[in-house]
């Protein structure tokens, strides 16, 4: 595999839409919708948000599954739920678990103007070392870890510190331009 590196196809950090810790969510859906209006005829639309803490360090994330998940506190019992489909439980396990512990039973206005002045901080998702990556990475080594990750993006450092983004959609982008150039 070619040797590009993880930073010649990262998005930057300051080309990256971020919000402090502290801001309310109804704040990061005004900053994402503005990033993805900014953004639109250049790169695939944002889809997270980058989290940083009062020393302009990225601290974490917030995803549209983070932002929705927040909606319904009762997941605040369930512990971690990213990995619960891929655990192994049926469909229909998972639709139990609507009725059992009586998830979604809310107006969904109700749920909106609850969840708007709910800090950032509250529905961010913290990344593991697992979804970090150097950005002197090579593209093979992030390959890698996205496929067997099953992440959508990974958190890019410099010495330790959070300097960018590698989106999968991104990635798959440049796979597919390749693609398109490869002679059969």
């Amino acid at each position: 595999m070619d040797e590009l590196k993880i930073k010649d196809i990262m998005v930057h950090l300051e080309e990256y839409v971020t919000v402090h810790q502290d801001s309310s969510l109804l704040d990061a859906i005004h900053a994402l919708e503005e990033a993805q209006q900014e953004h639109e005829k250049f790169y695939y639309k944002h889809r997270a948000i980058l989290v940083y803490d009062d020393k302009k360090k990225i601290v974490g994330k917030l995803s549209q599954r983070d932002l929705i998940k927040s909606m319904e506190s009762k997941y605040d019992a369930f512990g971690d739920t990213s990995k619960m489909s891929l655990s192994g439980f049926s469909p229909e396990f998972i639709k139990s678990m609507i009725e059992k512990h009586s998830l979604w039973q809310d107006n969904l206005d109700n749920m909106c103007k609850r969840v708007a002045h709910k800090k950032v901080s509250s529905a961010m998702y913290i990344p593991t070392e697992g979804e970090k990556i150097e950005e002197g990475a090579t593209l093979g080594e992030a390959l890698h870890m996205f496929v067997v990750g099953h992440h959508q993006s990974l958190l890019v450092t410099r010495a330790g510190d959070i300097v960018g983004i590698l989106r999968l959609v991104d990635v798959f982008k440049l796979i597919c331009e390749r693609i398109k150039e490869c002679k059969i």
